[in-house]
């Protein structure tokens, strides 16, 4: 039997003006920006406007971690948002934009999938409101602005050998980690060593998700570390004059996106820093925003619970002050079986075994998530291919740590599919029974952070951090940066720093090979094992397979 791809599906969607989506919200035409007829951004004076209302419920959807089977954590959402819209709750969906660099290299959209997404779908997946380009281009002004004042006598007295800013660019390319620029002579400027980040790892990406407003946003950027002096003095980006500039490029970025799911489901789809390499979460102002207009509030947090939902937690909630009422982690029997071993092309024969044993993933996530105070439900967004026994043995498996798993069939039914999650989420969002608090104080030294993440989320033994990195984070905390939550930048596939060792590993350690301060963002970043914060094109990348048809449409896009 033949399915329907993700953009055939979205291709035949019956998508209402976006003027008739901002209604259901509460929001007047006169309150939104359209960009066409199928989105729009929500102004600031509205946003400004909500402020005394009382909040919705807040429902997080995270998953185990990633496989090559598949999990669907924002079909899921999208799906979710549906299905509460459909048993007669007033519900949004907020959902991180989509970064081109995964869409042509290998992990394809961020729109959701089958029946349950969001769209216009290709927009979203490509330029869409312009939000990234505005980032982007933020980030690189900077960048000039720091060799420009170099260049013309350097009254700052920058060390050029201690510029801590590099370059972005929204899209995959290893050759340029480590460059050198400057080269050419005189005219030029003075050669130094420098690299590029993808923008969803720029800290001003980070910025714009944390912020509460544009005066909010202009001082973070002000706060940008951009450089040292050879007393090892900060130089920052407002030093440099450059965050005024900045803020105005970034103006409209700051505006949520207002788009809407295949049933007519407002959601927002706003900011997209990766949640392994960065914090994973759509931006605090759109989040707040659906709150306050909104009974109940679906959002995401990238990858698996291990990093997107601990960051949610300990950095989003902390900064914003939120706190989420239920979470949903998505599973698959598929990636329990591959948990269990089961190769990829094996997939599609039953093996109870083998679920059983790759449970252990979902297991720790389930700990994990309940250590957050806040109680879990599980999500088995459902495969043509999963036996009644297989799914059978997720539920008993759930059922014997106190929760409860729920087949749910949005990606091939809608909102009918998952119309069961739905209904138990909003009972245990409604009983009051999430006692959140967060992993760590603020209070804490910066290296026992690290630990805690590292040994409660983890479960490693230890952390392994040579005297030069805990003399700079001692640095940090003397200089008054020690109250800052961390940001751990590791591979999504393991709870290890080892992509290949899957299920619940126990006994390893966390080698921490750098750290960054984010005193924009206000988090310190740890970087892990061998993660890179500029992703490479795999062997074969999805753009070879992009392209027009004869009628002018777009093939390949996920």
């Amino acid at each position: 039997m033949g399915y329907k791809t993700d953009i055939e599906i979205a291709r035949e969607a019956s998508k209402r003006p976006i003027q008739e989506i901002g209604a259901k919200l509460g929001i007047s035409a006169e309150d939104l920006v359209p960009y066409g007829h199928d989105k729009a951004k929500v102004s600031a004076d509205f946003i400004a406007a909500q402020a005394s209302k009382e909040n919705g419920k807040l429902i997080l959807v995270t998953a185990i971690n990633p496989t090559p089977a598949g999990e669907g954590k924002t079909t899921t959402t999208v799906g979710l948002g549906d299905g509460l819209n459909a048993i007669g709750k007033k519900a949004a969906i907020c959902i991180r934009e989509a970064s081109l660099g995964p869409c042509f290299g290998m992990k394809g959209g961020a729109a959701g999938g089958g029946y349950a997404q969001v769209v216009p779908m290709e927009d979203m997946n490509l330029h869409f409101t312009g939000d990234f380009h505005a980032i982007t281009s933020a980030h690189n002004l900077l960048s000039a602005m720091i060799d420009n004042h170099i260049y013309w006598g350097n009254a700052l007295e920058i060390d050029l050998r201690r510029v801590v800013w590099r370059r972005v660019m929204d899209m995959n390319d290893r050759a340029l980690r480590d460059i050198v620029t400057s080269l050419g002579g005189v005219a030029n400027g003075f050669p130094r060593q420098a690299g590029f980040d993808i923008t969803v790892a720029s800290e001003v990406m980070a910025i714009l998700c944390l912020a509460k407003d544009l005066d909010d946003l202009q001082k973070r950027l002000g706060d940008i570390i951009v450089a040292y002096r050879r007393d090892r003095s900060p130089v920052y980006c407002r030093d440099i004059k450059a965050d005024g500039a900045m803020t105005v490029l970034l103006k409209d970025a700051m505006q949520p996106n207002l788009v809407q799911t295949l049933e007519n489901n407002p959601a927002f789809v706003h900011g997209g820093p990766f949640a392994n390499i960065a914090h994973g979460c759509n931006s605090v102002v759109a989040t707040t925003t659906a709150l306050k207009i909104a009974d109940y509030v679906v959002t995401e947090a990238g990858f698996g619970a291990d990093l997107g939902a601990e960051k949610f937690m300990d950095i989003k909630c902390r900064h914003a002050g939120l706190a989420p009422d239920a979470v949903v982690i998505v599973a698959t029997v598929r990636a329990m079986k591959m948990n269990g071993g089961v190769k990829k092309d094996d997939l599609g024969s039953e093996n109870v075994a083998a679920v059983k044993e790759g449970c252990a993933n979902l297991g720790r996530h389930i700990e994990n998530v309940k250590g957050f105070g806040v109680p879990a439900v599980v999500a088995i967004n459902h495969f043509v291919t999963d036996t009644d026994a297989e799914v059978e043995a997720i539920k008993e498996y759930v059922a014997s740590l106190g929760s409860e798993a729920i087949l749910c069939k949005h990606w091939a039914e809608g909102s009918k599919g998952i119309e069961a999650l739905a209904t138990r989420v909003s009972e245990i969002a409604e009983s009051g029974v999430a006692k959140f608090e967060t992993l760590y104080p603020n209070e804490m030294g910066l290296f026992e952070k690290i630990e805690t993440v590292a040994k409660k989320i983890y479960r490693a033994d230890e952390v392994i951090a040579d005297k030069k990195i805990r003399d700079q984070l001692k640095q940090w905390e003397d200089a008054g940066y020690g109250a800052l939550p961390v940001c751990m930048a590791k591979t999504q596939y393991s709870f290890t720093t080892d992509p290949n060792v899957r299920g619940a590993p126990t006994g390893h350690s966390i080698p921490i090979r750098e750290v960054r301060l984010s005193a924009g963002a206000g988090f310190i970043v740890a970087i892990c094992g061998e993660i890179m914060t500029m992703p490479g094109l795999p062997r074969v990348p999805s753009s070879e397979s992009i392209m027009l048809n004869d009628q002018g449409q777009i093939e390949g896009l996920f």
